[in-house]
């Protein structure tokens, strides 16, 4: 089966890879998915450490 790139997007924001990094090609759906996928995340652990300070 083939990965999500949604997932794959969210999973490389948790692991502190950068956006730039999305290995898909720029224009491609698997580039917007993995994207949304990682902006989710990334979104996320940054309201969560504004809350604390």
């Amino acid at each position: 089966m083939t990965p999500d790139p949604f997932e794959l997007g969210e999973r490389a924001a948790r692991e502190n890879i950068p956006a730039e990094a999305n290995p898909y090609r720029d224009g491609s759906e698997e580039h917007a998915l993995w994207a949304a996928g990682h902006e989710r995340v990334a979104s996320a652990t940054e309201a969560s450490e504004s809350e604390g300070s």
